[in-house]
């Protein structure tokens, strides 16, 4: 190769080199490259290095990339099968033949595995024994792997003989193509895909083989890519053993095909097989790093040590994680804002946590310009080569308050005035924090913790202005005390930081001046309680009320009315607010609840302007017996051929207490009726049967009852009961025929004596 002009040495591409080379040509399947660099007035020891990793002379550099096949690289061993004649013996070190292997990324940490234990495979692919050996088998095995590809080669020894052993025992990996069984002529290995391969399609990619593969037998190819879906993505020569794909694979989609394959008569009968067959798609680096787990929000407190982890970032590359195409590795590309330090943060490259790298004076977030950083993190694979893919992320950093502040009232003293009696907001302490307002470090605690014995005022805070709101919560007295003083502190509700602490300036002074108004008088007690018994003569005096004005240090005097009297029963005088009657109290009347009658007075000060205080009466009335008892129910049917003779079961009711109402006695007012037609029995106390002596004829009859209470004295009523005796025939009653009305002339004048004593 001839020297560039201008330059003054070659030498072969560093490690970095030859990765961008094997990027550059993916799919070349042999490439030679070289770098020659310009003269040097002081070489460098290490010898020529990449740009931009040494002094300045090695800024220049011309790259030549040679390669057999520019547009097609398959990685692989370049032949898979080997024919060789059993030799009498194999002599050490001397070779047997050269095997040729390529990743097409630059065979770095290219390493070889042969099946056999007594051979081996030098580094320029030589196949050699270790010691002089005459029998080793029909076959040998070469496996090449290198981080972005691996294959397998066959040698046949033609004329050797069976030996016993497993190439998985061997090689000691997991993926590998199965060995033939005792006997097995097909012979397979795996087959190696790059994906994302261009056309032409279909490709020849492997073969089979089969060295005693019957005459007119056919190979048949079976599984997931060839009858199975997705279908039709390969296909065997049925005679040369030949396997092709038909069109471009994706790794990320089906990494490896596990395919069988067979041999068959003419008439598709299997003679032998079906042997495993893997096809390994080869990854490309053709998927960018993706950060899927957003948004990425992380936290650390103000005045962290340098050093302290943040959060932490991890991004996605859908390629091989075994090769460097999904290998990432992080850093951060921008800071917002970039004040104090543009550099206020550091990711590790290769986990991917972020860490503060400032002293923690510069995490004060009081004089941050803003305590939320946004970084723009971006993941790259190949390592963090320039050739890698990238992909980026933002990450929110909030610089957390602590409480490294105490409040501070923004004054020593406060006053406020208040009227006596009222209840309220009397005034509102401020405070300032330079926390933050949306931590319990900013919010404020406040406490009263002298002149307040009567816990007559309460303190709490604004949740908006983190204001103190004092307030009256017991009404003050103007004439017990006109001033009063309160020492009030503020805290936060979290605890401050331990180099901080709470000073004069978190206590503060509250000077209340209570204001004189004229207050109603008071009536004592309240309520007033009086018993009485209904049916008091009229003017009757239930009680003298008596109210105070509270304002003692006013001469006023006090004046009585009515307020509220429902009944209209009561009457005071204005004076001395004496309480008598003005008419007959009924412990029976609708406005008497449970035997109480309620009554409200008021009590008018002279006041200017007056004030009125407002006081409550009961009257427990006891009950006297002056209400007679009535029956019910008042009208009754019964048959004129009835069996049972019973007409009906009257109950009786007393609006009066006990003693005053049952036992009741029932009678019929003989006086009127005759003995032989109608008879009452008790049945208990509040109840009486009535039935028939014998049958009547259809009609209306009305019978006095007379029910007498167990008062004392008692007080009785007669009632009458309405007998409507029917005709009742087929399971029809008929009243409306029933006769007029039969009674004497006796019981109308009984009844109407009974009606003149009762008025």
């Amino acid at each position: 190769m001839k020297t560039p002009p201008g330059a003054s040495s070659r030498t072969k591409c560093s490690r970095e080199l030859r990765s961008f080379c094997a990027f550059s040509c993916p799919r070349a399947k042999k490439l030679t490259c070289t770098a020659w660099f310009p003269q040097q007035e002081h070489p460098s020891e290490n010898g020529p290095q990449m740009p931009g990793h040494g002094s300045p002379a090695t800024s220049t550099m011309v790259l030549l990339l040679t390669s057999a096949e520019d547009l097609d690289c398959t990685p692989g061993f370049q032949q898979k099968v080997f024919h060789i004649n059993q030799p009498t013996e194999f002599i050490e070190d001397q070779s047997i033949l050269n095997l040729t292997f390529s990743d097409c990324k630059g065979n770095d940490k290219l390493r070889y595995e042969v099946s056999s234990p007594y051979f081996k495979v030098n580094s320029d692919g030589g196949l050699v024994a270790l010691r002089n050996i005459t029998a080793v088998g029909k076959t040998l095995f070469v496996h090449a792997r290198t981080p972005h590809a691996e294959d397998m080669a066959e040698l046949v020894i033609v004329g050797g003989r069976d030996i016993q052993g497993s190439l998985q025992d061997i090689f000691k990996f997991a993926r590998t193509s199965p060995v033939p069984r005792q006997k097995r002529s097909i012979v397979v290995s795996p087959i190696l895909i790059p994906e994302n391969q261009r056309q032409p399609f279909p490709r020849d990619v492997g073969k089979v083989v089969d060295s005693d593969r019957p005459e007119r037998s056919k190979f048949r190819l079976t599984g997931k890519g060839v009858d199975q879906e997705p279908k039709g993505i390969f296909r065997i020569n049925e005679n040369t053993g030949s396997v092709s794909v038909t069109r471009t694979l994706d790794r990320e989609v089906i990494a490896v095909y596990q395919l069988f394959v067979e041999t068959t008569d003419v008439n598709g009968k299997t003679l032998e097989g079906p042997v495993p067959l893997e096809v390994i798609v080869i990854d490309q680096n053709d998927n960018r790093p993706i950060f899927r787990e957003g948004p990425y929000i992380g936290h650390v407190m103000e005045g962290s040590p340098t050093g302290t982890t943040v959060m932490r970032m991890t991004a996605f590359d859908a390629d091989d994680p075994a090769t460097d195409n999904a290998l990432l590795r992080y850093n951060i590309r921008q800071q917002t804002p970039d004040k104090p330090s543009p550099n206020m943060f550091y990711i590790d490259p290769e986990k991917g946590d972020i860490v503060t790298v400032v002293s923690p004076a510069l995490l004060d977030r009081e004089t941050l310009e803003n305590p939320k950083y946004e970084l723009i993190i971006e993941a790259q694979d190949m390592a963090g080569l320039d050739v890698g893919l990238t992909g980026t992320a933002t990450a929110t950093i909030m610089i957390d308050d602590k409480n490294d502040h105490s409040p501070k009232f923004t004054k020593k003293e406060f006053q406020a005035t208040v009227e006596e009696g009222a209840v309220g907001v009397i005034v509102n302490l401020t405070v300032e924090d330079k926390d933050d307002p949306t931590t319990g470090a900013w919010r404020a605690a406040y406490t009263i913790i002298n002149g307040n014995p009567g816990q007559s005022f309460e303190i709490h805070t604004n949740p908006q202005t983190n204001e103190g709101m004092l307030s009256v919560v017991k009404p003050l007295d103007y004439e017990i005390s006109a001033f009063h003083t309160l020492l009030i502190k503020v805290e936060n509700e979290d605890p401050l930081v331990p180099d901080v602490s709470y000073g004069p300036s978190s206590t503060a002074t509250v000077h209340i001046t209570v204001l004189d108004v004229n207050e109603g008088p008071v009536f004592y007690p309240d309520p007033m309680m009086v018993t009485r018994q209904e049916n008091i003569s009229v003017g009757s005096v239930l009680l003298t009320v008596n109210a105070t004005d509270p304002d003692s240090l006013q001469h006023q005097t006090i004046r009585y009315s009515i307020y509220k009297d429902p009944a209209g029963w009561l009457n005071i005088n204005p004076i001395n607010g004496t309480v008598d009657t003005t008419a007959v109290l009924d412990r029976e009347s609708p406005f008497v609840d449970n035997s109480v009658y309620t009554a409200l007075f008021l009590a008018i000060d002279s006041g200017n302007p007056p004030a009125t205080g407002t006081g409550t009466l009961l009257i427990t009335l006891e009950d006297v017996n002056d209400n007679a008892p009535f029956i019910y129910p008042t009208v009754a049917e019964v048959c004129d051929d009835a069996k049972n003779l019973s007409v009906v079961i009257l109950g009786a009711s007393d609006k009066d207490l006990h003693p005053n109402t049952d036992p009741f006695k029932f009678e019929i007012h003989k006086q009127a009726v005759p003995d032989k037609v109608w008879k009452i029995s008790k049945i208990n106390n509040t109840h009486a049967l009535v039935s028939l002596l014998q049958n009547l004829n259809k009609a209306n009859y009305n019978l006095p009852i007379m029910v007498t209470d167990s008062g004392k004295p008692p007080m009785t009523n007669i009632t009458d009961l309405r007998v409507q005796v029917c005709s009742c025939r087929n399971s029809k009653v008929d009243c409306n025929t029933a006769g007029a009305l039969r009674f004497s002339l006796p019981s109308l004048l009984l009844l109407s004596l009974f009606s003149l004593a009762c008025l």
